[in-house]
């Protein structure tokens, strides 16, 4: 029986490899960095043994999620050469990598292109009245800074992901105003593959002082994210942060159609453990949804990629398809 495409929902078999969690921006909600200078940098040696182990387990995206490290810091090279050399690895034992390591130049992210599949920024929220609050101390939060990775990754032609982290301090029309934008970006160079839309839910290491992102909520925010987008944007959301199965449900009949990178353990949320492949299925299912895993770039971006990734990818399309 043939399967209706109108009622998958997909997500990405992944493992998030973390180059560091030192990062200079101080945002109150963070439950992610440590201090600069308080948190080891990870070694190649250590990713290639974890990266080895993670060839029989069925994962094919690398996430590359590191915190940030200051523009004109003198470690900024080493770091971003520790990133692009991971990438490289990952590529190397056969997995696709994905990076999320904050704004990055121009040139960095020209670089990271050859060896990453597609790549990554929350754009969060463009009002820039968060730098009063919750991004006080975050200078690379600066709405103009990720605007601009956004224009970049068009111009690049780099297959993307952003999003909006709902619940920090904005307002309706502040999340109506940032899809907008966003649609905008992307009729220009059609490069969103998904926008994601998280909902603040605290954790044991925030200062931030504020109530998770009112559940009720979300559907009605997907249901006008979708009016917003153009189709050919997916809608992602993380079910861990979604708590009750009825409201999974009403998030996914509201037009969210991805469930993002499952592993182990949610890197940015470590208070929230993932809701793994078999436990959404049996959520699913019942509701006459197919849950489906893809890779980490959809397939309208294959011809962006050099010959090589498209090799790759190849290969796992029809891995996946088997």
């Amino acid at each position: 029986m043939p399967i209706d495409n109108s009622r998958i929902v997909t997500y990405s078999p992944a493992y998030t490899i973390v180059p560091t969690y030192e990062c200079f921006n101080r945002c109150s909600y963070c439950n992610f960095r440590s201090e600069p200078g308080k948190s080891p940098w990870m070694n190649l040696s250590a990713a290639e043994s974890v990266l080895k182990q993670l060839q029989s387990q069925n994962v094919c995206e690398i996430l590359i999620l590191s915190g940030e490290v200051h523009p004109h810091s003198p470690k900024r090279q080493p770091w971003f050469e520790l990133i692009y050399d991971l990438c490289e690895l990952a590529l190397t034992i056969g997995f696709l990598p994905h990076t999320n390591a904050g704004p990055l130049s121009f040139e960095e992210m020209q670089k990271l292109k050859c060896v990453n599949v597609s790549m990554g920024l929350m754009l969060e929220q463009l009002t820039p009245k968060l730098l009063n609050t919750v991004h006080r101390h975050a200078p690379s939060k600066l709405p103009q800074v990720r605007w601009q990775q956004l224009q970049w990754a068009g111009k690049l032609q780099i297959p993307f992901t952003t999003g909006l982290l709902l619940g920090i301090g904005e307002t309706e029309a502040d999340w109506w105003e940032t899809l907008a934008a966003i649609s905008e970006l992307h009729q220009r160079y059609h490069h969103i593959q998904e926008v994601i839309l998280q909902p603040h839910s605290p954790g044991h290491q925030q200062t931030f002082d504020a109530p998770s992102f009112d559940p009720h909520q979300l559907p009605q925010v997907i249901a006008k994210a979708r009016q917003i987008l153009p189709q050919d944007i997916t809608i992602q959301i993380p079910p861990n942060l979604v708590k009750d199965e009825q409201w999974l449900l009403a998030c996914i009949e509201a037009g969210a159609r991805d469930l993002g990178g499952i592993g182990p353990k949610d890197e940015v949320n470590p208070d929230y453990p993932h809701l793994q492949e078999q436990a959404l299925r049996e959520i699913l299912q019942p509701a006459g949804w197919e849950l489906v895993p893809r890779l980490p770039i959809y397939p309208q971006f294959d011809s962006w990629l050099s010959e090589e990734l498209q090799k790759l990818v190849k290969q796992w399309r029809k891995i996946l398809t088997h």
